[in-house]
């Protein structure tokens, strides 16, 4: 053990000359790393399916395929999970709650009718793992969502649910940001859509635009509360028309002040939100992302060491954007250990982060300023090969969780041990 801890350390004080020669505070950026909070989402861990019901069949374009040993069927489980895989992640993270997480005891609670004391177990057990908690209105697998609209619907009274509903959510988030001093991101996402072409495309969402005016209609402090809109291109059911797009929800967040999610699984194949992020960055103040990794539809992939992931990072990164954009995870694989693909997802987005920190980007801004492309392509592609596995082992050593894929023996003892008496 003592002679891997000096090998790692012998490395890092390698890569930290390395990086240095090009004015790269290795330190510096461990420091900073170390400040950023990832937000891992709860669903993974028990496939979407919340505590309302078991027996409440998803809906709302949403698909969760596989059936792995050791999903988890209460809170507490949850909770247990949550905690092994925040174990094995460098840096303190937040963890991100649907409304069908609630605990009600046994009583039957709808979701226009929940209240903050119905989250009041995920609360104490935040403060005792000293995450932040996010939020989000479930606008799916409700009898009142079963037509595929919510707050586009053209059923006053179903609206009116709805609309409630995104109330009673802000309230929670508040809750969440009093409690634990850190604002709560509520993001506000809805399956409203049609499978086939539709007649009517503005209606609707001029019925979105006045349901979301009414939910955010009362003032709800900032320091507690940072409401975020999100979009998709389609979903299961809704493969024609999707009520809120990305182009309606980037005119409401830049008009409304918002926050914008933008979810790398929510649009076409071949677009990427990396290319979004700068571009939003001129017009809203702060930004959601929800990581994550489309193949072919919004299917949700954990999320891998890819180029895009990379891009991301380095678009935050190069734009000084960090302290102005939130970095959620969104993905839901049950045909793999669902510990492990936290772990997995995480591990690779703070990786790709720790990339994009350590690249010399002042020098890199002043090759292309000065018109020398040809030193700015030179470097980018050198610095693909510069020791930053190093630096990364030598930060996981530093906040105590294993290096490289050691964390993968500690999940499989908790298989055996844990998931596989489920």
């Amino acid at each position: 053990m003592k002679d891997t801890v000096a090998k790692i350390k012998d490395n890092y004080d390698r890569a930290k000359e390395v990086y240095a020669e090009w004015g790269v505070d290795t330190d510096q950026v461990l420091i900073e790393l170390e400040e950023v909070a990832i937000s891992l989402h709860c669903w993974q861990g028990d496939d979407v399916g919340g505590f309302e019901s078991a027996s409440d069949e998803l809906t709302g374009g949403i698909q969760v395929t596989g059936n792995y040993l050791g999903k988890a069927n209460t809170a507490s489980e949850l909770r247990q999970d949550l905690e092994k895989a925040l174990s094995l992640i460098p840096g303190k993270h937040r963890v991100n709650l649907h409304a069908i997480y609630a605990e009600t005891e046994g009583e039957k609670v709808d979701r226009n009718q929940l209240e903050p004391k119905h989250f009041k177990n995920w609360v104490d057990w935040a403060k005792q793992q000293g995450v932040g908690l996010d939020f989000n209105p479930t606008f799916f697998s409700h009898p009142k969502s079963d037509d595929g609209f919510t707050l586009s619907h053209s059923d006053e009274s179903i609206r009116k649910f709805w609309i409630e509903h995104g109330k009673a959510c802000r309230k929670i988030g508040a809750y969440f940001g009093k409690e634990l001093g850190t604002p709560c991101v509520t993001n506000i996402w809805i399956p409203d859509g049609y499978k086939d072409i539709p007649v009517d495309r503005f209606t609707p969402r001029r019925r979105l635009k006045e349901s979301l005016d009414e939910i955010l209609s009362e003032p709800i402090s900032k320091e507690y509360n940072l409401d975020a809109v999100e979009s998709k291109l389609f979903g299961i059911g809704s493969e024609s028309y999707v009520v809120g797009s990305h182009e309606f929800y980037m005119g409401y967040a830049v008009k409304n002040n918002t926050l914008l999610c933008l979810d790398a699984g929510h649009f076409h194949p071949t677009e990427v939100i990396s290319n979004k992020i700068s571009s939003m960055m001129n017009f809203v103040d702060e930004l959601l992302l929800h990581v994550s990794r489309p193949v072919r539809w919004d299917s949700d992939h954990v999320v891998i060491f890819d180029d895009e992931l990379q891009a991301i990072m380095e678009e935050i990164v190069r734009g000084n954007f960090l302290d102005k954009t939130h970095i959620g995870l969104d993905f839901f694989d049950a045909s793999i250990n669902r510990i492990g693909a936290w772990v997995i997802g995480t591990r690779n987005a703070i990786k790709a982060l720790l990339k994009a920190m350590l690249e010399p980007t002042k020098i890199l801004k002043q090759y292309e300023l000065e018109g020398d492309l040809t030193s700015r392509l030179a470097m980018l592609e050198e610095l693909k090969a510069y020791p930053w596995a190093a630096v990364w082992d030598y930060y996981c050593m530093q906040q105590n969780v294993p290096v490289k894929e050691k964390w993968l023996t500690e999940v499989k003892a908790y298989e055996k041990e844990v998931l596989s008496q489920r």
